[in-house]
């Protein structure tokens, strides 16, 4: 492998097979085009907002059921305009990395990029629902009166809000902050971006009072999500504070603890890769060619939600084990 491009990696351990081969090798190039041009990372990630948030327009139509040629283009052109979305949002940061453009704004632009574009398209693909049901009312036996159309639509804008809030926001959250937890193991506190919601609170109250608003807002948001994986992970957090309580920095952690964590977490990965984009994105991809995208939010609701509780029992069941073995080495 080439040491410049896996250089830009943030490891080989936590990408997927097609990230790994196909996508972040692209994107490595891509990255070095917009190194010559001096373009910012961040400017890269909000492009990827505005590229992923208007592939919203074209999923909202009818794919060839409904639409014909003219609708299964529209749907290819949505399906395209994500992949460019997903591949600028990867190409922040190999950017990044390789030019040592590393900020605090990167990283709170790149946690809230994939939900500027869920909200959007979630939205279009409810009305696209509206519109366009008659596979669905058939398959229930439902009349296709206006009242029923309200009626099933407004059901539908439930499974939108549960999958996008719920399933793909909650997952993609969990399966990030894990990834930042196998670096940390792996690279130390360094070679990841492991954050905490007590550090950026301190963050947050330490900005200066001329401090625009727009950044004030994106620190709070961060906030919550650093708070919200904390959450989700209490005997991780429990794993933490007692390494901390015993070997004070992080860099005093032993390497047997380190090679032990990492051993547990990296079988963990693969699963957990199933919970970023390529996987959960192609089925998106499949529901909507095949006209039936609301079974695109029954699938996040159940089976993503059934792998996210996999992932996250697994992870907490070693961190407690870990914590168990550190706690009893000290009181003896």
């Amino acid at each position: 492998m080439d040491p410049n491009y896996q250089a830009s990696l943030k490891s080989a351990e936590t990408e997927d097979w097609v990230d790994l081969h196909i996508i972040r090798p692209f994107c490595y190039h891509l990255s070095k085009w917009f190194a010559r041009l001096d373009i910012h990372p961040n400017s890269v990630t909000i492009a990827s907002m505005f590229v992923g948030a208007g592939s919203a327009f074209f999923f909202a139509q009818g794919c060839y059921y409904y639409e014909g040629w003219c609708g299964l283009v529209c749907n290819l052109i949505a399906i395209l305009m994500l992949m460019v979305a997903d591949i600028f949002d990867c190409t922040d940061g190999q950017l990044a990395r390789m030019t040592g453009k590393k900020s605090r704004m990167g990283r709170i632009l790149d946690g809230l990029a994939g939900f500027t574009w869920a909200v959007p398209i979630y939205c279009a693909l409810t009305y696209r629902f509206y519109v366009h049901h008659d596979i669905e009312f058939s398959w229930i036996g439902l009349a296709d009166t206006q009242q029923n159309a309200l009626i099933a639509t407004a059901v539908v804008f439930v499974l939108a809000l549960i999958s996008g809030f719920v399933g793909q926001a909650g997952q993609q959250r969990l399966a990030d902050y894990y990834i930042q937890v196998h670096l940390f193991f792996m690279k130390g506190e360094k070679g990841s971006e492991l954050d905490n919601s007590a550090r950026q609170q301190e963050i947050y109250d330490t900005m200066p009072a001329d401090a625009k608003w727009i950044e004030r807002a994106f620190q709070k948001s961060y906030i919550d999500y650093t708070r919200q994986q904390e959450k989700a992970t209490p005997e991780f957090q429990r794993l933490m504070r007692v390494l901390r309580q015993r070997y004070g920095s992080s860099d005093q952690i032993p390497q047997q603890i380190r090679d032990e964590f990492r051993r547990e977490s990296l079988p963990l990965i693969k699963w957990n890769g199933l919970l970023t984009f390529n996987f959960r994105t192609a089925w998106l991809f499949l529901f909507c060619l095949l006209d039936v995208p609301v079974l695109n939010f029954l699938f996040e609701i159940i089976a993503m939600s059934i792998l996210a509780c996999y992932v996250n029992r697994r992870h907490e069941r070693f961190s407690r084990r870990i914590a168990d073995q550190v706690e009893a080495t000290h009181q003896a």
